[in-house]
């Protein structure tokens, strides 16, 4: 038997990944070297639209989320695609070297592209860190927590008669009394097995 749940006790934090025109939540980041300019790996999804992104983009931000970010930062960065909302429309920013930072951070990472490496699900794009500055020296919210609080964190609010059915995956919400034959998550490619009605 193979529970993939284990995975989720890996230590890694929350953060949000932006690029010139777009951003998504990602867990996966790590520090791949030292010295001035430490190289930083982030995997990102194929099918998310930030993928596309930043294959195009040579610049890439990390905003680091802490334990009590504004979940309206996770739902926006983490339910929607930039193909259908404008994602920092309601999301406080700063402009740091051409990026968008999350004014509601820890702080953040800025990295200029060197190299990227493709497999089955993700890209994993490695960048080499030119600036970054610390918000707050609070704690970092991990993706074990994340999991475990996921429902209180992105809480969805429907309107009377209105059903939505969440990816319990990666959080993405279809609206609608049912999910469409043969539905597939747009965000994660899971089947309607595993969407849970609320």
């Amino acid at each position: 038997m193979k529970n993939k749940k284990i995975t989720r006790k890996i230590t890694q934090g929350m953060y949000v990944l932006t690029t010139d025109g777009g951003g998504c939540i990602v867990d996966a980041v790590s520090q791949v070297s030292a010295g001035d300019n430490p190289l930083i790996a982030v995997a990102v999804m194929k099918n998310n639209y930030t993928n596309e992104l930043m294959h195009k983009n040579n610049t890439f931000a990390l905003s680091i989320l802490g334990m009590d970010v504004n979940p309206n930062i996770i739902k926006t960065f983490g339910l929607n695609s930039m193909r259908d909302i404008d994602k920092f429309e309601n999301i406080n920013t700063n402009d740091i070297e051409n990026l968008k930072v999350i004014e509601d951070s820890l702080g953040y990472m800025i990295c200029e592209k060197v190299d990227s490496i493709e497999n089955e699900t993700h890209t994993l794009f490695i960048g080499k860190l030119i600036e970054a500055d610390v918000y707050k020296d609070d704690q970092a919210m991990s993706y074990s927590y994340y999991q475990e609080h996921k429902d209180e964190l992105i809480k969805v609010k429907t309107e009377k008669g209105e059903n939505a059915w969440v990816c319990t995956i990666c959080g993405y919400v279809y609206y609608g009394d049912t999910l469409p034959d043969n539905f597939k998550c747009p965000a994660c490619g899971v089947g309607s097995e595993l969407f849970k009605k609320q």
